[in-house]
């Protein structure tokens, strides 16, 4: 089926001020990863940046990529990369939110190949619901573990309806505990349509 009138045509990836956009922390070494998220962590202290960073937070996105890649596989996908490039559907106040002076790069959804790009009703972390395994709580929604084929993004909204985008809270401590819901999750699994962006 193909998109509603009414859903974003575009999809956006955030990123902080002073870092190029795209990077990913699942592309470096255990020891590049930390000394980056170290230096993250500085930023947070300074009230730069919302997000927590940290061995847990590692353990959990590589868990959450493994599965998504997984099931990207199982879904007839095909993934060039272990880990996506992540996006949101449209925009989202509360992602935007986590970073002063958040930068963002936005691309028509028709510029990421269907066959290369999936998404999560929410965000990845709360859809693939492996929190319970990090000493989080188990948040049941009828979207867990379920990642999506780009085709499916017309019939999965009409049936569930598009998050409802919250404006950003005033302080997001301890965020990393309760569901992020405010946004569909776009994944591209190539670097095909970013080439210009990621030289």
């Amino acid at each position: 089926m193909g998109l509603g009138s009414d859903l974003p045509q575009f999809v956006t990836h955030y990123h902080l001020p002073d870092r190029r956009p795209f990077l990913n922390l699942s592309d470096l070494d255990e020891a590049e990863a930390f000394h980056v998220m170290g230096e993250l962590l500085k930023l947070r202290a300074q009230g730069l940046q919302s997000r927590s960073f940290g061995r847990v937070y590692l353990q959990w996105r590589l868990a959450t990529e493994s599965r998504m890649h997984k099931l990207f596989l199982e879904r007839g996908g095909e993934p060039l990369r272990t880990a996506p490039h992540y996006f949101v559907l449209g925009t989202s106040r509360w992602y935007a939110g986590l970073a002063r002076d958040m930068r963002a790069v936005t691309l028509p959804l028709n510029l990421l190949p269907a066959r290369h790009t999936s998404f999560t009703l929410v965000d990845s972390f709360t859809a693939m619901g492996l929190g319970p395994q990090f000493g989080l709580p188990h948040l049941p929604e009828p979207h867990q573990a379920q990642l999506y084929r780009c085709e499916e993004l017309g019939d999965v909204i009409g049936r569930y309806g598009l998050p409802r985008d919250d404006a950003p809270p005033d302080d997001y401590a301890g965020y990393e505990r309760e569901p992020v819901t405010q946004f569909v999750e776009v994944q591209l699994w190539c670097d095909g349509p970013l080439a210009a962006l990621l030289e």
